[in-house]
C-alpha cells in the first residue's frame, strides 16, 4: 500500500506535465493564428528598430560589455549613448545567429503569446471562468497589438503581466513568492526601460495603503519597493540610467514629435477595442478592488495621453473587466433553472477554467514554432530591400564612406544591413539624437525652406527617400543632384560629382530607399504597428455560436439537425465572400469533418454532422488540426487555430 501511493502520485504528476491543458492550447492557438506564419512574422518585423537592436547585441557579444558611445551614426559618432536594452539586444542577436530574422520574429511572437497566456491564467485563478477569461484576454491582445513588434518592449509586456499577477496573489494570500520581484526587477532593468512602470505601480500601491492607514501593508510593500528600486541600480549605467529615462519621458520634443508618445487614434480595430475596454473598465471600477481600480484609472489616463501605454492599460484592465462580468453572470446563473443554458454555460466555464496549469507542451510548441518558422525578413514593401541589394557597391564603396540621407526607419534597416561599412545620419534612437539634430531631420523630411543649407552642412552624398517625400520632388529639379535609382518603394538621388553610378542591373542605381507613404508618417511612428491579430471574422462568430449552442443541446441529450444544417450553410455563405475558391474550401472542409469520423465510427451520426458544419467554417486543415488536439476541453480554443484561414 505504501508503494502504491507514491506511484500514483508520480503518475498524476507526469500526467499533469504531459497532458495538454487549456492554457497550452490557448498559447499554441494564439501563436499559430497570429504570429507563426509568413504574414505574421513580417508584421512583427515592420519596425526597423529590430535591426539596430540585433547589431547592438552583436557588439555586446564581441566586446563583452554594453556600449557607452555611439557606433552607428556619423552625425554623433562617439558621443555618450545609453544602450539601456543591452540584454534584450543580446537575446535578439543570439536568436538571429541561430535562426535569422524569422527566429527573431518567432521569439517575439512566443513572448507575446506567453504574456497573453499568463494574463488568461490570472483571470482563471480569480474564478472568472473560461469563456469570460478568453474574451477578456483576446480583447487585451487586440488592444495591445498596435505595439506587437520584435523589439525589447515585448519583455516588458510579459514581465509586467507576471509581476502584477504575483503582486495580486500576495495581496490575497501572503507568501514568499512576492520577494522574487526584486531579482525580477534586476533582470528587467537590463531588458527594457519598462521597469519604470513597475516601480510606479509599487508607488501607487504604497500611496493607497498609506491613505487607508494599513501600516502592515505599508511596511511589507514599502520593503518590496525599496528592494526593487535598489535592484534597478544593477545595470551598466547605475543611477544615471534612471536620470536618462526620466529626461527622455519628460522631453517635450519627444512628446510632440514621436507618434507612439502621442494620443492614440481611435480608428483601427485594435484601438476601437481599447476604447471599449476603457469605457467598460471605468464603469466597473467602483465594483473592483481599490488598487485594481486605481491602476485602471492611472493607465487609462496615460494611455489616452500616449499610445505607448496602451499595453500596460490592457494588462491592468482585463482582470477588472473579467471579474465584473463573471460576478454578474454568476448572479444571473444562480437564479436560473438547473437546465437553463445560462447556468449550463456558466458551470462549463467554471469546469474548464478550474485549476489552470501548463504542461511541457507549452515549451515544446514554442520551441517547435521557432525551429520551423518559415523564412521571413524585413518587408520589402516597407523597407528599401531591393534598392540596397541592387546598389550595395554604391552604398559601401571601397573608398570614402558616402553620407546618406534617409528616414529613421530606413536608417535602422541600413544599420542592420550595412554596419560597419556604413553609418547613418538619424535613426530610431530618438532619445540619443535629441531635438537639435531631430529638428534638422524634420526640416529635411518635410522639404522646408532650409533644406539646401542642411544638405550642404551635413555633406550628404546620397539621398534614399520614399517616393512621396516632399524632398524627392525638390531634388528632381535641383541642379547638382540627379536621380540614380527608382523602384516602387524608393528613389535614390546622388550628388553630381561627375561620375556615373554603378548599377548591377545596367540602369542608374542609388543607395537608400523608403516605402511609399512612409516619409511623412512612418518616420515618426515609433512603436506603431499594423493590426496583426486576426479580426473576428463572420466565420469565427458563427463558429463560436455554433459550438456554444451544440454544447447546450448535447447536454440536453440531442443535437438537432437544423443546428448542424444552419452551421454548414453559414460556413458556405461566409466562404462565398472569397469567391468560388472559398466555396470549394468550405465544401472540402465539410467532407473532411464528416467522412473520416463517420466511417471510422469515432462519433455518432449527429456529432459527425456537427463536425461537418465545423469543417465548412474552418476549412479542411482547420477542422483536422482542431480535431487532432489531444485535449477534450480544447475544442473551443483549438478550433480557433483554423478559423482565420478557414472557409472565410
Amino acid at each position: 500500500m505504501s508503494a502504491t501511493v507514491p506511484t500514483q502520485a508520480l503518475r498524476s504528476q507526469l500526467g499533469r506535465l504531459l497532458v495538454p491543458s487549456v492554457l497550452d492550447v490557448f498559447f499554441l492557438a494564439l501563436l499559430l493564428a497570429a504570429f507563426a506564419h509568413p504574414q505574421g512574422l513580417r508584421a512583427l518585423l515592420s519596425d526597423g528598430d529590430t535591426g539596430w537592436h540585433i547589431r547592438t547585441g552583436e557588439l555586446v557579444l564581441e566586446t563583452g560589455h554594453a556600449p557607452v558611445a555611439d557606433p552607428f551614426s556619423f552625425s554623433r559618432f562617439g558621443q555618450p549613448w545609453f544602450a539601456w536594452e543591452w540584454l534584450s539586444d543580446v537575446v535578439l542577436a543570439e536568436t538571429w545567429r541561430w535562426r535569422g530574422l524569422a527566429g527573431v520574429a518567432a521569439l517575439a511572437g512566443a513572448v507575446l503569446a506567453l504574456a497573453a497566456t499568463a494574463l488568461l491564467a490570472r483571470m482563471l485563478r480569480r474564478g472568472c471562468g473560461l469563456w469570460i477569461g478568453l474574451a477578456a484576454a483576446l480583447a487585451a491582445v487586440s488592444a495591445s497589438s498596435v505595439h506587437y513588434l520584435a523589439r525589447p518592449h515585448i519583455f516588458s509586456i510579459l514581465l509586467y503581466t507576471v509581476a502584477l499577477w504575483i503582486l495580486a496573489e500576495d495581496r490575497l494570500r501572503r507568501g514568499p513568492a512576492v520577494w522574487l520581484l526584486a531579482p525580477l526587477t534586476a533582470l528587467w532593468v537590463n531588458l527594457h526601460a519598462g521597469f519604470v512602470a513597475w516601480l510606479a505601480t509599487l508607488g501607487l500601491l504604497l500611496a493607497l495603503c498609506a491613505a487607508e492607514r494599513d501600516w502592515s501593508q505599508v511596511r511589507r510593500y514599502g520593503g518590496l519597493a525599496a528592494l526593487c528600486s535598489l535592484a534597478s541600480l544593477l545595470n551598466p549605467y547605475g543611477w544615471q540610467l534612471h536620470l536618462h529615462v526620466a529626461r527622455y519621458l519628460s522631453s517635450p520634443w519627444i512628446m510632440e514629435h514621436v507618434q507612439e508618445f502621442q494620443s492614440p487614434s481611435i480608428r483601427s480595430e485594435g484601438m476601437i477595442v481599447f476604447a471599449l475596454l476603457l469605457l467598460a473598465t471605468v464603469a466597473l471600477a467602483p465594483q473592483a478592488d481599490r488598487f485594481d481600480a486605481l491602476l485602471v484609472l492611472f493607465w487609462g489616463f496615460l494611455a489616452l495621453r500616449s499610445a505607448r501605454h496602451v499595453p500596460f492599460f490592457a494588462i491592468a484592465a482585463a482582470p477588472v473587466l473579467a471579474s465584473g462580468a463573471a460576478a454578474n453572470w454568476a448572479r444571473l446563473a444562480s437564479r436560473a433553472a438547473s437546465r437553463a443554458p445560462l447556468r449550463i454555460c456558466w458551470e462549463l466555464a467554471q469546469e474548464y477554467g478550474r485549476s489552470p496549469r501548463v504542461s511541457l507542451w507549452l515549451g515544446f510548441s514554442a520551441a517547435a514554432v521557432m525551429v520551423a518558422a518559415p523564412g521571413a525578413g524585413f518587408p520589402d514593401t516597407v523597407f528599401p530591400v531591393r534598392a540596397v541589394e541592387r546598389n550595395i557597391r554604391q552604398l559601401t564603396p571601397p573608398a570614402a564612406m558616402p553620407r546618406i540621407l534617409t528616414s529613421d526607419q530606413w536608417a535602422d534597416y541600413l544599420i542592420y544591413r550595412l554596419y560597419p561599412r556604413q553609418r547613418v545620419f538619424f535613426d530610431g534612437r530618438s532619445d540619443f539624437f535629441g531635438p537639435a539634430i531631430g529638428s534638422d531631420y524634420r526640416q529635411l523630411l518635410a522639404g522646408q525652406s532650409s533644406w539646401r543649407e542642411l544638405l550642404d552642412r551635413y555633406q550628404f552624398d546620397l539621398a534614399l527617400l520614399p517616393r512621396d517625400w516632399p524632398l524627392s520632388a525638390s531634388l528632381d529639379r535641383e541642379p547638382g543632384w540627379r536621380l540614380a535609382y527608382r523602384d516602387s518603394v524608393a528613389v535614390l538621388y546622388a550628388r553630381d560629382v561627375g561620375r556615373t553610378p554603378w548599377s548591377a542591373a545596367g540602369a542608374p542605381v542609388g543607395l537608400l530607399a523608403l516605402p511609399t507613404g512612409l516619409g511623412r508618417q512612418r518616420a515618426w511612428t515609433r512603436g506603431s504597428a499594423p493590426q496583426r491579430v486576426p479580426a473576428m471574422t463572420p466565420a469565427m462568430c458563427v463558429g463560436t455560436a455554433l459550438r456554444v449552442a451544440a454544447v447546450v443541446a448535447d447536454l440536453r441529450r440531442r443535437v438537432p439537425d437544423w443546428l448542424t444544417a444552419a452551421g454548414a450553410a453559414a460556413g458556405v455563405v461566409c466562404a462565398a465572400w472569397g469567391g468560388w475558391h472559398g466555396v470549394g474550401i468550405a465544401a472540402a472542409g465539410a467532407l473532411a469533418g464528416f467522412l473520416p469520423f463517420h466511417w471510422c465510427g469515432a462519433v455518432g451520426g449527429g456529432d459527425a454532422k456537427l463536425m461537418a458544419a465545423h469543417g465548412a467554417l474552418l476549412g479542411p486543415s482547420g477542422i483536422l488540426l482542431a480535431a487532432a488536439i489531444p485535449c477534450p476541453s480544447a475544442i473551443f480554443p483549438g478550433a480557433w487555430i483554423g478559423l482565420p484561414g478557414g472557409g472565410s
